[in-house]
């Protein structure tokens, strides 16, 4: 469902820059950045880049980017 909200145009900004380097629109930097939010909500103990991190291997996962590992 297509919400219209108002943001700074500091947040604007910045997303633009961070949007471009990652090659995401910026509503879809704005998404990310809320989803990284929502889960350092969700589970204080955790560094956002352990966060971060999860979330790309989880984005890899569902690619079918994966390789077998053997422990030992």
């Amino acid at each position: 469902m297509l919400q219209v909200a108002e943001f700074s145009k500091e947040l604007i900004a910045s997303a633009e820059i961070h949007a471009a380097m990652h090659r995401r629109s910026i509503p879809g930097q704005i998404e990310y950045w809320a989803l990284i939010g929502r889960s350092a909500e969700e589970n204080p103990d955790l560094p956002p880049s352990f966060i971060s991190n999860t979330l790309l291997a989880k984005s890899e996962a569902e690619a079918g980017d994966v390789e077998e590992y053997t422990f030992g």
